[in-house]
């Protein structure tokens, strides 16, 4: 249902939408910037980075005030926007999944279990959002000449959401603590081997942790952000430091999603690519692109 009023009552809502449209287009043009710096680097990573461009202009074109959504539209988008959200959050499981395996050196054992807890986070996570979709009427208000999308939740949906962040929270601690472990032990290994190789495979686990603890820090910054707006009075709040919140919720959230994510594989073929215009003789660097699996002689076998 479509809600037409002028009554001045509205207008701290429409000043909230305002600021909230300028954040929206701040966080689209980082996602676009950034695409534009690693074009050139990603041409097969179209499944996850090709998605934040259109996921960008859709999020843009939704709280911009000058443009009008009917209930039915606000719908779909409320629908697509939100199946976005689980696809990327799946594909970035599956990336972590792979870097992980690598770096435990082609663990079976690792392997069955990471993809055990992946699959038990995300089919969860799916179901919850599935069931907060249910309960969720989309409608449009006009106020003012201004138009917003308005949606109306019949579930508790501040519990759909807190569970959604705590199960995806539950696996990246667990990704981070894995690949930590590995990390330190390898490092630790690798002191007994000579100043080429070591120095070498060292390098790559650095570069491994320095992007995944970036990565996670991101997250860590998104679900702070995200599960602060679970409380009634930062919910319902029009004041500018609960808006200078939903900006930051809204750029930390791009970020993570498209640009930290993706970095993920860039920043491991950038050191790989550096690797091999400095040297012809091959290195186990290729494992960790992917290709291969790296054979590090170490105390024990996971």
């Amino acid at each position: 249902m479509t809600v037409v009023s002028n009554d001045p009552s509205w207008w701290p809502l429409i000043n909230l939408n305002i600021v909230f449209s300028y954040w929206t287009v701040a966080a689209g043009a980082v996602v676009v910037y950034d695409w534009v710096l690693t074009l050139g680097q990603e041409i097969e990573l179209i499944w996850i980075r090709y998605i934040g461009l259109p996921y960008s202009v859709v999020y843009i074109l939704v709280n911009m005030p000058s443009v009008s959504l009917t209930d039915a539209v606000s719908n779909i988008i409320s629908y697509a926007t939100n199946g976005s959200n689980l696809v990327v959050v799946a594909m970035l499981g599956v990336i972590m999944i792979a870097r992980l395996h690598a770096m435990y050196q082609g663990s079976r054992t690792m392997l069955i279990f990471l993809v055990i807890i992946f699959l038990a986070v995300n089919i969860a996570c799916g179901v919850i959002t599935a069931i907060g979709l249910k309960d969720a009427v989309g409608e449009e208000l006009i106020l003012s000449g201004t138009y917003k999308c308005n949606y109306g939740y019949e579930g508790d949906v501040q519990l759909l959401i807190s569970m959604v962040w705590m199960l995806n929270t539950v696996w990246e601690v667990i990704a981070l603590c894995l690949a930590v472990w590995i990390a330190v032990k390898h490092l630790r290994d690798l002191q007994r081997l000579g100043p080429s190789t070591g120095s070498a495979i060292g390098d790559c686990f650095r570069v491994l942790i320095k992007s995944h603890v970036l990565y996670f820090a991101s997250f860590v910054c998104v679900s702070c952000l995200q599960l602060g707006f679970l409380s009634p009075e930062l919910w319902s709040s029009n004041s500018m430091g609960a808006l200078t919140l939903i900006g930051a919720l809204q750029i930390f959230l791009g970020v993570q999603m498209f640009v930290l994510g993706p970095r993920l594989i860039l920043s491991v073929r950038e050191y790989s690519a550096k690797l091999v215009a400095g040297s012809d003789a091959e290195t186990s660097m290729t494992s960790i692109v992917f290709q291969e699996r790296v054979h590090v002689p170490t105390g024990s076998s996971v």
